[in-house]
């Protein structure tokens, strides 16, 4: 039988990224102090580069200790290794504990618009649509901000509720806010751009809705980006539990303003389609690799557009322990017809380059993100072999490479009947489940599901 030749490291000539260093996970002695926080309590990241570098802002959430209100801040010099900073703010602005009586501030989003920075962040209580989206301005990115007051407030009677908000500035000087939750929905309404808030009364118009039948109607955490080279403006959104099957969903428009569809061409908004669970492309969910705890409930993820290198900024809980949330970084590729597909592996400085064929034999944990599929995903063994077949728990079949980036998975028998033709790309990364280099893969079936890959040997 023609055997796989395994490839990893330094003799492949590949340019893998070095060791990015040693990241503790569930660490107790770091509870009470934030300077040693690193990645961990980062929840709902939303990340801007400035001159000094790259700043996350992330509700004020942890694990141990005593809440202390006020969005974290964190930056860094190389998206990987990340400095605390401090508190924004000094507790909960008066605004939001009038109206919301919130204990912590949400999903906190910062923009930069005629040389300062806008921070909007969410105030509520969980289960409640008495929220209000408020207004921070400041000079520089680390403070001090000032009050601007409310951008928008919803009662337990309006049909939607305002938090998790992402303000995008158009190339048109147009400026517009996406903002929503379980509750009604994401809508979207445009900015004045001098005030940064709403140009109109109202909630906006709807862009994506779930049935309440399912998962309660669970979407939040909107993002939308434009990608100048598809023309188009795609729509990430949070799906499912926030303990235990949320995942990540994309879908795009021609338009700001919608319709968004997903690469099925079925509108997110479309509450009417059964079963929900087909609506929208999943990116990515919960995860296993080998014998690694794996991560549980990726989601509210932010995205940053560094000079045509996209990276998807979210949150993760540890798979041995869910109360503990991480910060994740991951490169974005885009298929050859414009989706946006994630790196199954978080960033350690790789960077995109031809792979030749050579290398790509050998056994790999392969990844398939089902969207009919909740909770966390096992990974299951794949062999590529020399001559072009390929075998494992998902089938058998052949792969062929462009000797560039592109790898084609072509099925000819399925265990679970998924799509027959599988388009990836490979990346040389770094394998953090086993603190080495590693070739990956990341791509999306002729069905639209997406997948991973990692050469284990």
């Amino acid at each position: 039988m023609d055997m796989p030749h395994p490839s990893s490291g330094a003799d492949t000539g590949l340019n893998y990224p070095p060791s990015p260093g040693e990241f503790p996970m569930y660490d107790t002695s770091i509870l009470d102090e934030e300077s040693q926080w690193g990645l961990h309590n980062a929840h709902d990241p939303g990340i801007i580069k400035t001159g000094d570098g790259y700043y996350v802002f992330s509700t004020d959430v942890r694990v141990g200790g005593e809440l202390v209100p006020g969005v974290m801040v964190r930056k860094s010099a190389d998206l990987i290794h990340w400095q605390w900073v401090h508190y924004a703010l000094p507790g909960i602005p008066q605004v939001a504990l009038d109206w919301a009586h919130s204990v912590n501030l949400w999903a906190p989003d910062v923009v930069k618009v005629n040389g300062r920075y806008r921070m909007y962040y969410s105030a509520s209580t969980f289960g409640s649509r008495q929220s209000l989206i408020g207004l921070q301005t400041a000079a520089h990115i680390e403070g001090p901000w000032e009050d601007e007051g409310i951008v928008i407030k919803t009662r337990a009677e309006d049909p939607v509720n305002a938090i998790d908000a992402n303000v995008l500035n158009c190339a048109d000087g147009r400026m517009w806010m996406v903002y929503g939750s379980f509750f009604g929905g994401i809508h979207i309404t445009e900015l004045d751009p001098e005030s940064g808030k709403p140009l109109e009364k109202g909630f906006g118009k709807l862009l994506a809705v779930r049935d309440k039948a399912t998962e309660d109607g669970a979407v939040e955490g909107p993002y939308i980006i434009y990608n100048e080279q598809f023309k188009q403006y795609y729509l990430f959104l949070s799906y499912d539990s926030l303990f235990e099957d949320y995942n990540v969903r994309v879908a795009r428009s021609a338009s700001i303003t919608g319709p968004y569809l997903d690469a099925h061409g079925r509108d997110v908004a479309d509450s009417a389609h059964m079963p929900q669970h087909e609506i929208g492309v999943k990116l990515m969910g919960g995860y296993r690799f080998g014998d690694d705890p794996g991560w549980i409930a990726p989601g509210h993820n932010s995205v940053l557009n560094d000079n045509g290198s996209y990276y998807m900024v979210h949150h993760a809980r540890g798979g041995s322990d869910k109360l503990w949330p991480y910060l994740h970084i991951r490169r974005i590729l885009w298929t050859a017809d414009g989706w946006p597909v994630v790196s199954p592996e978080r960033y350690a400085g790789e960077t995109v380059q031809d792979i030749p064929a050579a290398v790509i034999p050998g056994e790999w944990e392969r990844i398939v993100h089902d969207p009919a599929v909740d909770g966390v995903v096992q990974s299951v063994p794949l062999t590529l072999l020399r001559n072009g077949e390929m075998s494992g728990e998902h089938g058998q079949g052949h792969w062929t490479s462009d000797g560039e980036r592109a790898l084609t998975l072509v099925w000819s028998s399925l265990a679970e009947g998924e799509g027959r033709v599988e388009k990836v790309q490979l990346l040389p990364a770094w394998d953090w489940e086993n603190q080495k280099p590693a070739l990956v893969f990341t791509g999306m079936n002729d069905n639209g599901i997406c997948s991973w890959g990692k050469q284990s040997s």
